[in-house]
């Protein structure tokens, strides 16, 4: 194997030593996670905050008089207020809890179904790259509007082909949603670009952060999107507990996603009052444990630093790629020259499956399959990929495990 100088000040034996998953042994062996696109492994800090409010703190929020309550509340409250810092939204109350991404596109598509602002013939413009939960919700309403929904093509190496996007941009354009990074193929897609092409017609822009949050500096002034969702467990927090940013003077325009607990003012049996933002579009008792778990995840990778976790990973992320060239019977899927720590690949006449298998027998984490993202595999005409996805905790040492492995497993199985 190649030495890979890495120019980090990244302490990586402390940072894995914060994670105490990656300790584990697996049937005898050391476990190699390289699965962190589907999810991230928690630090300390989480499972101790964790840990902490059930054991100490335990109470629902918003509503209590009590000590338990206030504090649930302030350290929930907190967390959100750490969501904002985090991306620079103009407004704490611009952060809408959720229970993840999925929720928070669903949450947007039915807002605006119920408003009428979508009206027959409109136009809502999606990816080939998406995956499901960024498709589905809008085919829902579209269905419910007899909107139209048009499809940004992509090109071999799984990249955007923005002369086509642009050529679908019109005055029936009222809403574009695209994801920052794809989850299956790591391609990052031109946001920037997309939002201020958009913006020209008036066309409301959500991004899909789910797979860029735990990689990129985000800023939602400067992209200037109006929308912007991602899942806590993608960047080191609890499952279950998302969020959707939204520019205030919209969210305020448009009508509440559920009706119950807390979304309200006044209830009376003749009507009802609606709460403020960000109450307005959180009904119910929320994943109150999510929410402060995700708060300090939010303070770990702060404290890393998503710049440094960035340039490490895209060490991890070129050395990587330079082995698994080195494979004769490999062909990538999707090679965009933009692109994070997402590996999609194939080898000639074996079934990702079986190389799933083969790799999970020496401890080694990796996922198979079309990775809800079935149009992009019609794409390439296949039906799914290995994907190898790395986060700031992985190693040289590991990759050579992995590169070792996988080798070993198509000289089995060919």
């Amino acid at each position: 194997m190649e030495t890979l100088e890495l120019n980090t000040e990244l302490d990586i034996k402390k940072i894995r030593d914060n994670f105490p998953i990656l300790t584990r042994q697996i049937k005898g062996k050391q476990l190699v996670y390289l699965d962190n696109a589907a999810t991230t492994q928690k630090p300390n800090s989480v499972i101790n905050a964790i840990n902490k409010y059930y054991k100490e703190e335990n109470s629902n929020i918003h509503r209590g008089a009590h000590y338990l309550s206030e504090m649930a509340t302030l350290e929930y409250e907190k967390s959100r207020r750490k969501v904002q810092s985090f991306f620079n939204a103009q407004h704490e109350e611009e952060v809408i809890f959720t229970k993840g991404t999925t929720d928070s596109i669903n949450l947007i598509a039915t807002i605006f179904e119920r408003s009428g602002i979508i009206k027959p013939g409109d136009e809502i413009l999606i990816s080939e790259l998406e995956h499901h939960s960024n498709i589905v919700p809008w085919q829902m309403l579209c269905s419910n509007t007899n909107a139209l929904l048009k499809i940004i093509p992509i090109n071999e190496n799984g990249e955007l082909i923005i002369e086509e996007f642009e050529n679908l941009l019109s005055e029936k354009t009222k809403i574009v949603s695209v994801n920052y990074i794809s989850n299956s193929l790591g391609t990052v897609n031109p946001v920037e670009k997309i939002i201020e092409l958009s913006h020209k017609y008036d066309t409301k822009v959500i991004i899909d952060a789910a797979q860029a949050i735990q990689h990129k500096k985000i800023d939602v002034q400067n992209l200037d999107c109006d929308f912007l969702a991602f899942s806590g467990h993608k960047i080191y927090g609890p499952t279950g507990i998302g969020v959707l940013y939204g520019k205030k003077e919209l969210l305020e325009t448009l009508p509440p996603y559920q009706g119950g607990g807390e979304m309200i003012k006044e209830v009376r049996f003749d009507k009802t009052t609606f709460n403020s933002l960000p109450f307005k579009y959180e009904a119910g008792t929320p994943n109150i444990i999510g929410g402060i778990g995700l708060g300090h995840a939010i303070d770990y990778v702060n404290e890393i630093g998503i710049n440094k976790i960035d340039q490490y990973e895209n060490h991890i992320h070129t050395y990587l790629h330079k082995e698994l060239e080195k494979i004769d019977k490999l062909t990538f899927i999707g090679d965009a020259e933009n692109k994070v720590s997402v590996h999609s690949f194939i080898i000639e006449n074996i079934h990702p499956a079986d190389i799933g298998t083969m790799l999970d027998a020496n401890a080694i984490a990796i996922r198979t399959g079309h990775h809800c993202t079935q149009p992009v595999m019609q794409h390439f005409s296949i039906t799914g990929t290995c994907r190898a996805s790395i986060a700031f905790y992985n190693t040289i040492e590991e990759i050579d495990k992995f590169i070792y492995s996988l080798n070993k497993a198509i000289k089995m199985l060919s």
